[in-house]
């Protein structure tokens, strides 16, 4: 880490500061400032081209994955504007809700573009990555201990929140959390809430395997599975296992002796089908009664969204979310799941700005994993935000999410690379 470029000094000394700007309340300012910083910078540096310092020259042309997220987002500012529009919202509630895209949906857009663009290594990502997951080890035993010793809950609140957001919880600094249904404590570290920070363990895992130093390997590691089991997520649980294992077994797809398996695997359904369907169906029971109360009302929520949208709502959506009722603990229509959350604030046109660039990245992610342990990373991010798609809205979450951003974009440019080259 001695020998970085300006953009790789950037984003790796922003990065690295994750914990103290958490201590400060301006994490959920950061996230947005760096993205239209170094997005313009790419802008900026494919405008120039060889008029630009060496080491701040652009890498190459814009991915085509990248021009459909860009694509993806523009598209969906649009939707915003005509949803604002449909419902008579006026001029400073669609103002507001243009900065909101600014702060969260086009973040999904400008970090990859940065990626792609800047001369930035993933292996600058990865350090960084492990140096917050030490910071994490660090504070852990404190955070840990903090309910039981009698420390607060919540540390304060950063005078930042008048820059404006989704609520307060997303600028406050917190020990822990109580959990309501259990009245048991849960950790969120530096995320709003448990749930999602579970879900970052997962993303500093994934990086932190990637680590050639075994040193900071097993800081990353263990610092992820800290994160995750003291999130008590279910979510975090099932992306520890899943987004780490499937992308590493992805080689044996173009393996003969992996298909017969599969082929043998599959006559013996025959057999064994009914029992495993039967387990199957037990442990998904088990996995919602964990948290009843929390799977109750996101299936609430979801289908209060897909019966308003389709009714007065189905082309551009209700252009903001909306209160709920005491049936979901008041908790907002059009949260707590990007899919539903989309239908019914930006209607099918948002829906699928999002879906179409979503696919693409997920399909060049798979494709580079089949093909080699290049893809094992951007691909266990792609199945850790389509985890997070499920329990979460990805937008409101990205300010956080953003090195897996910039990794896809990094990723999307070596995999445009490799095209090229093999091209006659």
């Amino acid at each position: 880490m001695t020998d970085l470029g300006p953009a790789e000094r950037i984003v790796y000394r922003t990065f690295t500061l994750t914990w103290p700007f958490y201590a400060i309340g301006a994490l959920y300012v950061v996230g947005p400032v760096l993205a239209w910083m170094i997005g313009a910078l790419a802008v900026v540096v494919l405008y120039l081209g060889p008029a630009v310092r060496p080491d701040l020259r652009a890498t190459g042309p814009v991915p085509a994955v990248v021009w459909g997220w860009l694509g993806g987002m523009t598209v969906m500012l649009i939707a915003l504007w005509l949803g604002h529009l449909d419902w008579g919202l006026g001029t400073g509630q669609t103002i507001k809700s243009s900065i909101g895209w600014a702060k969260g949906w086009a973040l999904l857009a400008l970090f990859p573009l940065a990626g792609a663009v800047l001369p930035i290594r993933r292996e600058v990502l990865i350090r960084a990555q492990c140096v917050v997951g030490l910071w994490t080890l660090v504070l852990a035993p404190i955070l840990i201990a903090a309910p039981y010793i009698g420390l607060p809950e919540r540390i304060f609140t950063s005078p930042l929140k008048a820059v404006g957001g989704p609520g307060p919880e997303y600028f406050s600094v917190y020990f822990f959390t109580w959990d309501p249904s259990s009245w048991t404590p849960r950790w969120q570290f530096y995320a709003p809430w448990s749930p999602f920070a579970a879900l970052l363990g997962t993303v500093m895992v994934l990086f932190a395997l990637e680590e050639k130093d075994i040193k900071w390997r097993s800081i990353g590691i263990a610092a992820g599975a800290v994160m995750i089991f003291a999130s008590k997520s279910r979510m975090g649980l099932v992306g520890l296992v899943a987004c780490t294992t499937i992308p590493r077994m992805m080689p044996f797809v173009l393996r003969g002796w992996a298909w017969q398996a599969l082929a043998g695997f599959t006559a013996s359904m025959a057999v064994l089908g009914t029992t495993l369907a039967t387990a199957a169906t037990d442990a998904v029971a088990a996995f919602k009664g964990a948290r009843a109360d929390s799977t109750r009302v996101r299936e609430t929520l979801q289908r209060i969204a897909t019966e308003r949208w389709q009714n007065d709502g189905y082309w551009f959506g209700h252009a903001t979310v909306q209160p709920g009722s005491h049936a979901v603990e008041y908790m907002p229509i059009g949260s707590h799941h990007t899919w539903y959350g989309l239908l019914f604030v930006k209607g099918l046109l948002g829906f699928f700005a999002f879906l179409i660039p979503f696919v693409w990245q997920f399909a060049v992610t798979l494709k580079d994993a089949t093909l080699g342990p290049r893809g094992r990373l951007p691909l266990g991010i792609m199945m850790t935000l389509t985890l997070l798609s499920f329990g979460e809205n990805i937008e409101i979450e990205a300010y956080l999410l953003w090195p897996a951003l910039l990794l896809l974009g990094i990723h999307a440019r070596e995999t445009s690379t490799s095209d090229q080259a093999l091209q006659p």
